[in-house]
């Protein structure tokens, strides 16, 4: 599962080289980069990033300045050639402050720093579902609301998944399989294969080893799960 990341510096070359240093780390995704914090402000209202990595001096709007005029959560690493903001970028709690020149190394700490917060805020967020009837999904630049009675089951595709609801178009999100189903009630919801979740509520045919819907859909219940599966529907059954 990868950290949404958009890079913000006004010298060419040096967003050129966070870009770069964040491309080539396998669990950051850049999805934009900035030259300056006006260009910044509309990337982030439409991509909604996870993380930035921001230069502090830049004309007219600094970074700092940026930061704090946001009032969605973020986790901010300030980059500069100035280590006088260093105090300052930790009042507003900045993950990390890296001072030019970059190296990877250096870029790489502060990068694992951000993903260890990054980890905890989102078990956090998905645990905090666990006694609700709804969930929040991110999917497409925006967020949706999905009731967890509607969802018929969810299938996993690489490091998305494919979340069907009942009489939508399916929702695909940046999340994993085995963090969803942490946070799913297991009174409703169970694995039944490596790759697919099922609503135990709207369950309406079963077939041999497997379950149809919409009449030409067929999730299979897979040797490691039928135990599980078969126990469920033995208590159920008239």
């Amino acid at each position: 599962m990868q950290i949404n990341c958009i890079t913000i510096d006004d010298e060419p070359y040096a967003l050129k080289q966070i870009s770069d240093y964040v491309r080539k780390t396998p669990f950051l995704n850049l999805i934009a980069g900035c030259k300056d914090a006006f260009e910044a402000l509309a990337s982030i209202a439409e991509q909604k990033p996870d993380l930035i990595f921001v230069d502090i001096n830049m004309p007219e709007m600094s970074g700092m300045e940026l930061v704090k005029s946001l009032t969605n959560d973020i986790l901010i690493i300030f980059t500069t050639a100035h280590n006088e903001y260093a105090v300052e970028s930790y009042k507003v709690n900045a993950v990390d402050y890296l001072l030019k020149p970059i190296g990877y190394n250096d870029f790489l700490r502060a990068a694992n720093k951000a993903q260890i917060v990054w980890e905890k805020n989102n078990q956090e967020n998905l645990k905090s579902l666990e006694n609700k009837d709804y969930i929040f999904v991110k999917a497409d630049g925006r967020i949706y609301k999905v009731e967890l009675s509607k969802i018929d089951f969810i299938e996993s595709a690489s490091e998305y998944v494919k979340i069907f609801v009942s009489g939508e178009k399916p929702i695909m999100s940046l999340m994993t399989m085995k963090s969803l189903e942490a946070a799913l009630p297991t009174d409703k919801f169970m694995r039944v294969h490596r790759s697919y979740i099922v609503n135990l509520d709207n369950i309406t045919t079963i077939e041999r080893n497997r379950i149809i819907y919409y009449n030409k859909i067929y999730v299979p219940v897979s040797e490691q799960y039928k135990a599980g599966f078969k126990d469920f529907v033995d208590r159920k059954f008239l």
